[in-house]
């Protein structure tokens, strides 16, 4: 009995455990850290002015959005939690497809950061599902916002590139050759 030949190393068909580890862990961290970092900001700058961190470039203020970044929509609070439902979703599905480290650390990073902007969302007033989130970096008055946003914009970032690489979710490249992401 002959053995199948093989053009190469297969890929596996689902996800790697691995990854999906990593951007659980990062997920987790990215949370922990904007939870812990929001509840300082309310308990050290309620009620003060603002403290300069780079001049006026860089400030911490307190403030509570019910909208989304550039506090637009603010009277949608209830369908953007929605909104960030669906996404989180979207993300956990499209995950079971993961082969690449890349879209593991960008997945981590916005499901981190949807998480926490969604925890402040159903638990903070004025209560369920329509609390308002916690912002508290100013970036030079042009906009305010949190450790969450820096993990969602930084996701968008590198997903983002990753698109532009040709990398899709399962580590194959899509432009040119199929080798597996490196």
């Amino acid at each position: 009995m002959s053995e199948p030949v093989s053009d190469g190393p297969s890929r596996p068909t689902g996800p790697d455990r691995r990854l999906i580890g990593w951007m659980a862990g990062l997920a987790g961290v990215v949370l922990a850290v904007d939870q812990l970092t929001k509840y300082w900001a309310v308990s050290a700058l309620s009620g003060r002015d603002p403290i300069e961190v780079i001049g006026e470039l860089i400030q911490l203020r307190l403030l509570y959005n019910s909208g989304a970044a550039f506090s637009i929509g603010t009277d949608l609070t209830g369908l953007l939690t929605l909104v960030v439902v669906v996404v989180v979703g979207v993300v956990i599905r499209v995950s079971a497809k993961l082969g690449s480290r890349g879209w593991a650390v960008a997945f981590g990073l916005l499901l981190g950061g949807a998480f926490g902007n969604l925890v402040d969302r159903l638990f903070r007033e004025p209560g369920f599902p329509e609390g308002h989130v916690v912002d508290f970096i100013d970036y030079a008055g042009f906009f305010v916002g949190n450790v969450a946003d820096i993990a969602i914009t930084a996701a968008a970032v590198a997903i983002a590139l990753l698109t532009l690489k040709g990398i899709g979710v399962d580590g194959r490249r899509h432009h040119g050759d199929d080798k597996p992401e490196q």
